[in-house]
């Protein structure tokens, strides 16, 4: 009966564990929302350190970064995760 239920207790980790893996976007997919300001190829964007990227984007999500444009840029950082935001500002520095 242990060995069921231990066997069973492994099977659903894992399975959680790929589920939760198949919600994770790619940075090209996230980048997407992007290309309409920025250039389909990140033109706008390029040379910009993966660091820089994401103090930017984690500030716009926290209000707390920005310019003259900062309120567009506050709309959609809001709706990211902070591992989005991870995934973005490491995609973006190999544009």
């Amino acid at each position: 009966m242990k060995r069921i239920l231990l066997v069973s207790s492994m099977c659903l980790m894992l399975a959680f564990g790929f589920a939760v893996s198949g919600f994770t976007a790619d940075g090209a997919e996230l980048y997407r929302k992007c290309a309409g300001c920025h250039g389909p190829d990140g033109s706008k964007l390029k040379s910009k350190a993966e660091a820089d990227v994401l103090k930017a984007l984690t500030g716009y999500k926290d209000k707390t970064y920005g310019g003259d444009k900062k309120a567009i840029m506050e709309s959609i950082a809001k709706n990211l995760s902070p591992e989005d935001i991870q995934t973005l500002a490491k995609y973006i520095s190999t544009l």
